[in-house]
Parts: C-alpha cells; sequence; structure tokens
C-alpha cells in the first residue's frame, strides 16, 4: 500500500495497512544540535523511521502589486480586486508544466493550500494592521465581508486553475486566528463576516470532487468546530494548541466520525522526559488509531530545544504504538 492509499484508507476509515505518518521537515539547526548530542554525521532519520511522503501546493495569493492601503471602502476594494489576478503566471512555479506531468501518476499525499484564512487575507502581519481590522470588525464589519468575498472568489479561480490539471487529495485552508484561550473573533462573527467568503472555494472542490477539507488551525480553535463542520470542513489539524480545549481524543468524542483528525500529540511533551513522553503518545494515540480517521502527528516542527533522544523514543513508541 502507498502512502496515498494509506491515507484515502484513513481518511475513511477503511483499513490501512498502517496510519500514515508525515513528517514536518527537521530545521537546520535542530539537526546541529542533536548531531552534538550523538546524532550519527549523515545519518537521514527516514532510514530509521517510517514517514510517508506528502506534498503541499502553495500558489502565491498575495494582491500584486502589493497595495500601500488595504480597502477600508468600496473604491479602495474595486481597486484591490485588480491586483487578484488568478492567472497571473507568478500564481504559480515557473516549473509547473514539469511538476504537473510529474503528479500525473503521483503516489503521495499531495495537498493544495487554497486559502490563507482571515487575517493574512486582510492584510495582517503586525500590530498595526490587526488594530485597524478589529476596529473594522466593529465599526464596518460589511467592509471586512466584502473583502473576504473578493478574496474568497479569487482564492476560487485560483484553485480551479490548479484542479484543470492537477488531482489532489485534500485541500487545506489555513486560519491562524486563534491564541490558548480561544479565537480572536466570536463564533458568530466567524460564520456571518468569514464563513461567506469560503462558499465559492466550496464550490470548487465540490466540483471537482476533493473530499478531504482541512482546516489547519493554530492554538485554540475549539469553539470554531462546530461552524466549521456546518460549513463544509471535515478534517481538523490544529497547531501549536498545547491546551486541554484541543484535546484530540475529546473532539472525537463530542464530534465523532464527522472530524478527521491530523496532529494531536503535544510538542511540549517532547522536551521533557520519556515517561512524559509515554504517557502522551498512549493516551492520545492508540484509542485514535483505533477508531480511524485520524493521523498521529506531533502539533508543531521540531526545535532545537527537543533533546535528540527524546526525538529517538517519541518516534519508536509512535511506532509501536500505531502497530500495535
Amino acid at each position: 500500500m502507498d502512502g496515498r492509499q494509506r491515507f484515502w484508507e484513513t481518511m475513511r476509515y477503511g483499513n490501512p495497512d498502517r496510519v500514515p505518518y508525515f513528517e514536518e521537515g527537521i530545521r537546520r539547526e535542530v539537526l546541529k544540535a542533536w548531531r552534538a548530542q550523538g546524532m550519527p554525521r549523515g545519518l537521514q532519520l527516514s532510514s530509521l523511521f517510517y514517514t510517508d511522503h506528502q506534498e503541499e501546493i502553495q500558489p502565491d495569493m498575495d494582491p500584486h502589486p502589493a497595495p500601500r492601503r488595504w480597502p477600508a471602502s468600496p473604491a479602495e476594494l474595486r481597486d484591490f480586486q485588480g491586483r487578484l489576478e488568478a492567472e497571473d503566471p507568478r500564481r504559480l512555479p515557473r516549473d509547473w508544466p514539469v511538476r504537473v506531468a510529474a503528479w500525473q501518476a503521483h503516489r503521495h499525499v499531495l495537498l493544495l493550500r487554497v486559502h490563507r484564512g482571515f487575517f493574512l487575507s486582510l492584510g495582517v502581519h503586525g500590530w498595526r494592521r490587526f488594530n485597524q481590522v478589529m476596529r473594522l470588525l466593529v465599526d464596518d464589519p460589511e467592509i471586512i465581508r466584502q473583502v473576504l468575498e473578493v478574496q474568497g472568489r479569487f482564492a476560487a479561480r485560483l484553485a480551479e486553475r490548479v484542479l484543470r490539471h492537477v488531482q489532489i487529495d485534500a485541500a487545506v485552508f489555513s486560519e491562524p486566528i486563534g491564541g490558548n484561550h480561544g479565537p480572536l473573533i466570536s463564533p458568530r462573527m466567524y460564520e456571518e463576516i468569514v464563513m461567506p467568503g469560503y462558499l465559492p472555494l466550496m464550490d470548487v472542490l465540490r466540483q471537482h470532487g476533493v473530499e478531504i477539507i482541512i482546516l489547519r488551525t493554530y492554538a485554540n480553535a475549539r469553539v470554531l468546530i462546530p461552524v466549521m463542520l456546518k460549513w463544509g470542513f471535515n478534517c481538523l489539524w490544529a497547531c501549536e494548541c498545547a491546551v486541554e480545549a484541543m484535546k484530540y481524543r475529546e473532539l472525537r468524542s463530542e464530534f465523532g466520525r464527522d472530524l478527521r483528525l491530523i496532529g494531536g500529540i503535544d510538542l511540549d511533551i517532547l522536551r521533557k522526559g520519556k515517561e512524559a513522553i509515554h504517557r502522551e503518545v498512549m493516551e492520545t494515540v492508540p484509542p485514535l488509531v483505533a477508531e480511524g480517521g485520524y493521523v498521529p502527528l506531533a502539533d508543531g516542527r521540531v526545535r532545537a530545544d527537543v533533546p535528540y533522544e527524546n526525538y529517538l523514543y517519541y518516534r519508536r513508541l509512535l511506532e509501536e504504538a500505531t502497530q500495535a
């Protein structure tokens, strides 16, 4: 069974030979630290542990040229629309035809990032713009809704451009919208202002038979899950969410098989001892693997403060837990 088949069997609650495991990449500084701790030079971690290759297509979704000012009025919005041309050659890699040809018979998991989420679609990259957006949500929520609808139609056209040539395994909406205490907008605002902008994308994905639609979120987005399920998302990939509210076993217990899950292993545990790692993995992974619809993964990329021996123990334990 290849990686793509394994992913589909897992997401469809079938009978994979084992669950997939995605490695999000080990940074150079991490490998440097681990070599100082005894990792043999030249060792490839892939030779020690199974890893299922996954690739994510990431079109350029930036407005071109970049606006000096993000739209806060209908006139500015009309100008902004002209900067979102889905057929712009810069949206896709220069070697796009070569990549498309290589993907025709792909056996690994191929994802497509289709949207950057609420804040990034509104140009929030720092405190000043964040403050502007939060004020507009109170003073003029309609202009926020209109900007998101423009962004959604653009994202749908861009996804259509990709899907004309490539068969993907899942679509990914990136939604960095929260902190440890919850999302920065209410579920009501999320449903009334954000979700309508996603509808054109959902239509395109359905037309192209995209079955798995992932919301990749950060920190504590717990109260948004009922909204996401209502609007057509069926998989949660939660990152950097070391809070009780996002414990995957509790989420599965509440939302059942409608909510597929990727991640769920607290990255912070890898900085602690083997006892803590064992408890986290064995409490989380085996029950969810037995139920299906779950890809176990740490909820963030490993950093240099994770000891090499801890990582080795975690990966060996994960293999044991998923093959039992």
